[in-house]
């Protein structure tokens, strides 16, 4: 990270109102996904890893769970820092077998006694349930208009099974819609914001601030959904990304964040109502939309005014080689 942007983070945070630098410092939790080029993340950059993922299984009764060297070598990294929390997420985007599980008693108080197994046998800090989305399919997934009654349920048994000593969260989408918050929230320790993946080219996906570049739905607005949604803030984190969301399959575009080359096609560019960049083709329309470390800063800076929990991320290996999206995000928050 350059000097200069380094910086300037630290000048936006002593720009901070008085009482938001007397907060508590925030948690910081990171997806590691067990795909891809599966490079370990530094475990001094984060408070929390989100291992992704496991799965509902096929019977629906049961935690589905491939046991890799790499899982073990995730869970090697509190050897580095005894304080990180570890926890299993199960779900993700197109991830099924939910609805079905949840909807049968049976299944459902087998599935979160299954969830004890695994906390107990791996020695996962606890559970993130990132069911996307009860009652929809947008996903491609099964669903009921009871899923959401069966969430709630689905909580409860699960928190039951594994205890209070142990973590359970549950990833939402930006809207906050699908869960019944107010019911849930007893049963959570904390919420992960999906603030992401709202829009495509030529809109923005994660603008913090409403502006012409703006999805359906902005960083701000999905923070305010979840508080009108009945979750306090300090049970709030809000994610980001790590990666880019480009227009069509561009080789150039698919590798900017780890490289920063545009190929001399496109333009690097600054929305200052947004506080996001992008890349704009020569008619100057937004074909990559990504985070960078000064629109990270802007949206750590939220999070600390806003009294939030923390961050969240998808995911460690989007990063660059320079892991300049994670130690922007631990630079300014926990520094």
């Amino acid at each position: 990270m350059k000097k200069t942007t380094i910086l300037w983070l630290i000048s936006l945070l002593f720009s901070l109102p008085t009482d938001a630098k007397k907060q508590q410092e925030p948690i910081i939790v990171a997806y590691v996904a067990s795909w891809g080029s599966q490079r370990m993340p530094d475990p001094t950059l984060m408070t929390h890893i989100n291992y992704a993922f496991g799965n509902v299984s096929k019977t629906f009764d049961s935690v589905d769970l491939r046991d890799t060297e790499f899982l073990h070598g995730v869970l090697a990294l509190k050897k580095q820092n005894p304080k990180l929390k570890i926890v299993l997420s199960i779900g993700g985007w197109t991830a099924g077998n939910f609805s079905e599980m949840a909807a049968d008693e049976r299944c459902r108080l087998s599935f979160a006694r299954d969830c004890k197994r695994v906390v107990d046998q791996y020695g996962f800090d606890g559970i993130d349930i990132d069911w996307e989305y009860p009652t929809s399919d947008e996903a491609g997934i099964s669903c009921s208009p009871d899923d959401t009654d069966n969430f709630t349920l689905l909580m409860r048994d699960i928190r039951a099974a594994i205890g209070k000593q142990k973590l359970l969260t549950i990833a939402t989408i930006a809207d906050a819609k699908f869960i019944d918050f107010r019911a849930c929230l007893k049963y959570l320790d904390f919420v992960n914001i999906m603030a992401y993946d709202v829009a495509n080219p030529p809109k923005h996906h994660t603008t913090l601030y409403r502006s012409s570049l703006s999805g359906r739905i902005t960083v701000e607005e999905a923070v305010q959904a979840h508080l009108k949604a009945g979750v306090p803030r300090q049970k709030l984190t809000l994610g980001m990304p790590l990666y880019g969301r480009g227009a069509g399959d561009n080789k150039v575009l698919g590798r900017f964040v780890k490289t920063g080359e545009t190929g001399g096609q496109y333009t690097r560019k600054w929305d200052d109502v947004g506080k996001v960049p992008y890349l704009a083709d020569a008619d100057g329309n937004l074909v990559l939309a990504y985070d960078s470390p000064v629109s990270l800063a802007w949206k750590c800076r939220y999070i600390k005014e806003q009294g939030l929990l923390g961050a969240m991320y998808w995911e460690c290996t989007e990063d660059n080689d320079q892991l300049e999206g994670m130690r922007s995000i631990w630079l300014y928050l926990r520094k």
